[in-house]
């Protein structure tokens, strides 16, 4: 496969694909490190929780994954300037940040109907016959 992207009429004056993702495959050893550690933290809170966690901890042993697969497609992609490598680490990565987006605007919607309920609650309590002190 030719590492060249040269798409007409503009062209990219003969640059490779491992000097495209060279900035990116500088920090695979991060990715990697990122996603190992999760994943051990992600496996010790399953196993303390005697497998409950892993209702919870699908999300962040996915997103482990997806990095894991980041790194070494980056690593394919530079040592064998192969574009298919490449576009396949940058589809992970944007899958990566695209399910990190979600979850935290779900996180951020939880929270505010947390907000709201506790205040219900709080407002409902103070109304409660005898729940006023004495003066």
């Amino acid at each position: 496969m030719s590492s060249q992207f040269n798409p007409p009429p503009f062209g990219n004056g003969g640059v490779s694909v491992s000097e495209l993702i060279d900035p990116l495959a500088q920090g695979k050893g991060w990715i990697k490190f990122l996603a190992i550690v999760q994943l051990v933290f992600c496996g010790l809170y399953v196993l303390i929780s005697f497998g409950l966690g892993l209702l919870v901890m699908w999300l962040p042993i996915w997103l482990s994954i997806l990095l894991l697969q980041t790194a070494n497609a980056l690593e394919q992609a530079q040592q064998r300037d192969d574009a298919i490598a490449a576009k396949t680490a940058l589809g992970k990565l944007r899958l990566y940040f695209m399910i990190q987006a979600i979850a935290m605007i779900v996180g951020f919607g939880l929270a505010i109907i947390g907000i709201i309920a506790a205040l219900a609650l709080g407002f409902s309590m103070h109304n409660l016959p005898g729940a006023h002190l004495p003066t």
